[in-house]
């Protein structure tokens, strides 16, 4: 939202070579409660003018000596700062108003000047400029949140993984076409192409068909035959990952040995 106080205190800067017409727009200005008013009466100061003040509007006489108004407005084009043009264009020339809004000015306002047209396009276009530019600080600050939030996400999911890691005997990560992407324990073993007598067959069966379907699982037990004939068991927990527009991005999980026994 734009405010009284914003609009009356933007930053406004003349250009014309005819004192007469500085004096009668600064004078207009100030009886409008306008309060960061300057002028200049040298085209070739206005670039340099304008990447030092960032004016918010910038009322750019059309015919100048030395350099005309869409000389001026090339050069406004070449700030990186600022990819708005802020012109309003000062003209006596019916036939340069279509030319001067091609160049990229955002109004015109007509010579001889009438007043009540003058304050109206000022004030309506300092609204509109007023608004990109509180739009643009929106999207800055926005932006610098979104990546300061990703960050925060990516250490919290590091030290997720390193406390899942110390916490638990064995981890895994799976991606979305079931491929291994970290691994931990004998996870290769339980889900992979082991010998069936190695591991309870039925509930590694079971423990896949969780996985496949893209289901939770917690404190699974799994029971493990070694060749010497001792038996391991282990509890396994896991979950599939999705990304915030809910594709599937793979799964992780965790697995802890309970008890053995020879």
């Amino acid at each position: 939202m734009v405010t009284k106080i914003d609009t009356l205190s933007a930053n406004i800067l003349i250009v014309d070579d005819q004192q007469s017409n500085v004096l009668l727009l600064e004078q207009l200005l100030a009886e409008a409660g306008y309060t960061q008013v300057s002028s200049t009466m040298d085209p070739q100061e206005v670039c340099a003018l304008h990447r030092k003040n960032h004016y918010d509007l910038i009322l750019l006489d059309l015919q100048m000596p030395v350099q005309d108004g869409f000389q001026v407005m090339d050069g406004l084009k070449t700030n990186d700062a600022d990819d708005y043009l802020p012109v309003i264009v000062l003209t006596a020339q019916p036939g340069h108003k279509l030319r001067a809004l091609q160049a990229g000015a955002k109004d015109f306002i007509s010579k001889p000047f009438d007043l009540v047209e003058v304050k109206l396009r000022i004030h309506n276009m300092l609204e509109v400029r007023l608004l990109h530019r509180k739009l643009e600080d929106f999207n800055r600050v926005l932006e610098q949140t979104v990546l300061e939030r990703t960050a925060e996400l990516r250490e919290s999911e590091a030290r997720y993984r390193s406390l899942t890691e110390l916490a638990s005997d064995w981890y895994w990560e799976q991606d979305e076409s079931g491929h291994f992407t970290k691994v931990s324990g004998p996870v290769l073993e339980l889900l992979g192409s082991a010998q069936p007598n190695t591991w309870d067959e039925v509930k590694r069966e079971e423990l896949r068909a969780a996985i496949a379907a893209r289901e939770a699982f917690l404190d699974f037990l799994l029971t493990r035959t070694n060749t010497d004939g001792s038996t391991q068991h282990f509890r396994v927990s896991g979950e599939p990952m999705f990304s915030q527009k809910s594709q599937f991005l793979g799964y992780r999980g965790i697995g802890i040995e309970v008890m053995s026994a020879n």
